[in-house]
Parts: structure tokens; sequence; C-alpha cells
């Protein structure tokens, strides 16, 4: 049976995102499979899955059936935005444009859902608009700055940007130990989620240190899982508050101290730079134990 569906608006949807939410019952493996097949046409032509669906244009599914094209009942989790992660959500903006704003964000929060998650900064951008969009992730503990786009355009242009390595990115960590080198490159293995090696390229610079503490400028070149704090832990100098790397700290109420300090981008014309405020968590951590930060040697970032 030959199914014509005519697209009545611009949904602003990838082709397998909006066949899933026309059929629940559909998986991703079988959308992506029978778009390869040419069982499921755009205006009678050969499509991709990645492809974004037009007002009139004419969608064609060839095998349809209504057992297997079908939906089920599901009940989505209401989630509700509290007057507080909202609050925190616009006080933490350092940056907006029509297209783009800029996030200083706060430890405790992850920056996407997830089973186990309450409330993300996914959450909070999809309440205030549905347009909006995630450009790049931060670790649930890791704070700082943090790219969200406005509009599915930005959202692709940004993400062109980190693929293409043009957006800089450094990170300050407080560490237990002190590394070998004050300043040098680390080509390292990781894992991901499905236990695969996935290598990652790191610069990183000694900064400051103390009492076998260290403070260092880290600039990841590739953007992998727990990537800085794997790299910390192979370096012999974990970071401080990190529960899952660094189980020996003698440190062990305190939070991450990982802060996404500057992120730095052209666009056509237009340089933006912007830097992140330390949070309090990790001021309270230096005054504490008498070290200091010296903000002048974050300057000319790009140099090492």
């Amino acid at each position: 049976m030959i199914k014509n569906i005519k697209i009545k608006k611009d949904f602003d949807i990838r082709l397998d995102k909006y066949l899933k939410n026309l059929y629940s019952s559909l998986t991703q493996s079988f959308v992506e499979r029978n778009i390869r097949k040419k069982n499921i046409l755009i205006n009678d032509s050969r499509t991709k899955a990645n492809y974004i669906v037009k007002i009139n244009d004419n969608l064609k599914i060839l095998n349809f059936h209504d057992k297997i094209y079908k939906n089920r009942i599901t009940f989505k989790k209401n989630i509700n935005i509290s007057n507080k992660d909202l609050a925190n959500f616009n006080k933490s903006i350092i940056f907006e444009n029509n297209d783009f704003l800029v996030l200083n964000k706060w430890a405790e929060i992850a920056t996407q859902g997830g089973s186990k998650i309450n409330v993300s900064i996914d959450h909070i951008i999809k309440n205030i608009n549905s347009n909006y969009r995630l450009v790049h992730r931060l670790d649930k503990e890791t704070t700082g700055l943090l790219l969200i786009a406005k509009n599915l355009n930005y959202a692709k242009y940004l993400s062109l940007l980190f693929k293409q390595k043009k957006i800089n990115k450094f990170y300050i960590a407080l560490c237990e130990g002190i590394p070998r080198n004050n300043i040098s490159q680390v080509n390292l293995q990781v894992r991901n989620k499905k236990q695969k090696l996935e290598n990652t390229l790191t610069n990183y610079k000694l900064i400051y240190k103390k009492n076998s503490l260290s403070q260092i400028l880290y600039s990841p070149k590739t953007g992998k899982t727990h990537q800085l704090r794997i790299v910390s832990k192979n370096l012999g100098c974990p970071i401080i508050g990190d529960n899952k790397y660094n189980s020996f700290s003698k440190f062990k109420n305190e939070k991450l101290k990982l802060h996404a300090y500057s992120l730095n981008f052209r666009i056509e014309n237009e340089d933006f730079d912007f830097v992140a405020d330390l949070p309090n968590h990790f001021l309270t951590f230096l005054k504490k134990n008498k070290l200091k930060i010296n903000k002048n040697i974050y300057k000319n970032l790009d140099t090492f």
C-alpha cells in the first residue's frame, strides 16, 4: 500500500524525526533502512534521514501498512520549571543576540535530560522557546560557558564551527598533584559509552602550583565525554571534586573544580570572545587553601 502525505507547514524538523513523531512505533533503524531502500521518498525522489521537511513537500511511503506505521499511546512526563531554575538561567546569561546566547552554567544542573534527570538546561530552554537548541554539552558538575542557538540555522552553523575546530575552548581546573611538564600536549585514547576507544587531543599549561595542588589551563582539541577529567587523572593530577576519577581525594565534599572559562570564535567579520567568572565554590576553595588566581595569565590564550 502506498501512503501519500502532503506537508502542510514548515516544521523545521528532520525527516526521520518527523516520521517518528507521526508514527511513534517506528524505530530509528527502521526509518533509516527504509529511506535507504527508497521505500520512503520526498517528492518522488530518494532522500536522506537528515532532510529537513518543507511546506508542500510530498512524503510518499511505498511499504505503508497500518500494523507497521502506527502510534503507541505514550504519556510524556510534564517538566515543571521552577521559578528558581528559571531565575538561575536568566541571571547566568552573559551574552544574547537574535541568533544565540551564551550561558555561564552553574553546577549541579545537567545540560541534557535523561532517565535520572528531573530538570536540565535543555528542558529550560525548550520551556522558553521550542526553537532553542543546545550546540554542545558540559558535564552536570562542570560550570562555565555554554552556547545555545536560538534557531535551526545557527544550531547548524555553530555545530559546524565546532566540527571544524574553529571555536577555541579553554577550561580552568584545580587538581590534586602536579603534572610533570609545565606545558604539553596529550594524545590519549578514551572509551566512549559503547566501550569503543576514541582518540583525544588536549593542550594544557600549568599556571600555578602550591602544596601539591595545581591550577591547570586546558585547551581540548577534541570533545569526548569526560575528556579533561580522564586526561587529568592520566597526568597524575586528578581534578578536585571528581568523584568518578579521583576517588581517593582528600577533598571528598568539594564540588568539581572544572570550569569552562573562555570561548572565542569568528562569525563572518565579527569576533566573539567570552569569559565566564569562576563560581563561588571555586573562589571559596582558592581562598580557604590560600591559593591565588592571576587573571593576567589567561590573556593571549591562543598562544599555547
